[in-house]
């Protein structure tokens, strides 16, 4: 494959060549700067001294970079030849969660009760070094490359909604925008990627089941809202079911009853908790309705009464075709035909989503297991293979040269 730069034919192959050499040559770097970044986490829209720290290198690497979002979000700009021919985005997210960590390695979380138990260390760190190897190579390839280090990814409504609606599109004429993330599941040296709708959305579901209470033993004095509340996830389960298309998965998962009474003592109210997670936003706006229409129900024919809230989430993460057509081809070319999979629907949600519903975009997953080892995300011993980071920064600078070089503007 060839393209010119200034009437000088350039070999893709040669690109590929050097980005290869300087990923495994900052190999070392790039592993320390995850472990700096994991060892000091901070809570989404708390990233202040994560935001500084990614300024300071990018100025080390001769870029620079704006605050956004009250400090906690950074933006940079990479400008190759000819910047005016396309711009591609690159994003990372830089929050952590809300968990002690367990474990003794040398670059544990300083800061008690945080952890970065989702990646996002790895994909900052990553990000950075891509930045490092475009930036070195700005004279062999043509377009504008811009760089994303997006705060509480975490954190209902999200750093990429807030970014969005902070006028980023306004600024920026983005093309296409890629984004990657951590998978214990997947070999180490190994990537996954689906084309179409990808993660699903998430909406919290909140319930508050309003009853009588009183003395457990004088049954007429009280409405028992536990009864009630347990009715109602029973009736839920079969109404959700029973309504749910059969093209793609869907969940509504209650994971917190709360209910303050004692042996014998009837509590006034029952709280339940939960996520719904679709992957259609008809569908999704059906199950809203399955929900409420259900519990108001059962509630009323137990002389009960119910509040229910839903919380809109991130929307369905959907990956662009054409975006995945190039990237896939690339990876393959980069990493290997056998090293690039082809995942199905993940139940799990990234607010990058809310990128990829403006942007024809791609969030694709970097395999990071640990032979022998089991990896959860979200758990307080959540680590990954370094060795990983050897070709994750290389892999995301090689696919955004190419989605450059391919993309329709």
């Amino acid at each position: 494959m060839y393209f010119c730069i200034k009437s000088k034919p350039i070999n893709m192959q040669e690109i590929r060549n050097q980005i290869e050499l300087l990923s495994y040559d900052y190999f070392l770097e790039t592993i320390q700067l995850r472990r700096h970044i994991h060892q000091y986490p901070e809570l989404s829209e708390q990233e202040f001294v994560t935001a500084r720290f990614i300024c300071n290198t990018l100025k080390s690497y001769g870029i620079s970079s704006k605050l956004l979002l009250n400090d906690t979000a950074v933006i940079a700009m990479i400008e190759g030849q000819n910047p005016k021919r396309s711009m591609i985005a690159l994003r990372a997210d830089t929050d952590a969660l809300p968990i002690e960590e367990e474990g003794n390695s040398t670059y544990i979380s300083v800061n008690k009760g945080i952890m970065h138990a989702c990646g996002h260390d790895v994909h900052t760190a990553s990000l950075l070094a891509s930045a490092y190897i475009l930036q070195k190579l700005k004279d062999l390839w043509e377009g504008s490359i811009l760089l994303i280090f997006q705060p509480s990814e975490e954190k209902f409504p999200g750093g990429a909604i807030r970014l969005i609606k902070a006028g980023l599109q306004e600024k920026y004429t983005i093309d296409a925008m890629l984004a990657m993330h951590v998978s214990p599941e997947i070999e180490c040296g190994k990537i996954g990627m689906k084309s179409g709708k990808f993660m699903a959305s998430t909406d919290e579901v909140y319930i508050n089941i309003k009853g009588k209470g009183g003395h457990a033993a004088l049954t007429h004095s009280f409405v028992n809202p536990v009864f009630i509340a347990s009715k109602a996830l029973i009736e839920l389960d079969k109404a959700f079911h029973a309504a749910m298309p059969d093209e793609f998965p869907s969940i509504l998962t209650f994971g917190r009853i709360i209910g303050e009474g004692k042996t014998n003592i009837v509590p006034n109210d029952v709280f339940l908790e939960g996520t719904l997670r679709t992957f259609d936003e008809e569908w999704r706006k059906e199950a809203h309705k399955i929900i409420k229409k259900t519990v108001t129900k059962i509630a009323k024919e137990h002389n009960g009464n119910a509040i229910i809230k839903i919380a809109n989430g991130y929307p369905v993460l959907i990956n662009d075709e054409n975006v995945t057509n190039i990237c896939m081809q690339a990876a393959s070319s980069y990493l290997g035909e056998d090293k690039v999979e082809k995942l199905s629907y993940r139940m799990t949600s990234d607010d990058f989503a809310s990128f990829s519903q403006e942007v024809p975009s791609l969030l694709y997953r970097l395999g990071v297991q640990i032979e022998g080892k089991e990896l959860n995300l979200h758990s307080p011993t959540f680590d990954i293979n370094e060795k990983a980071l050897e070709h994750s920064p290389g892999l995301m600078a090689y696919l955004a040269i190419n989605l450059l070089t391919n993309i329709n503007r």
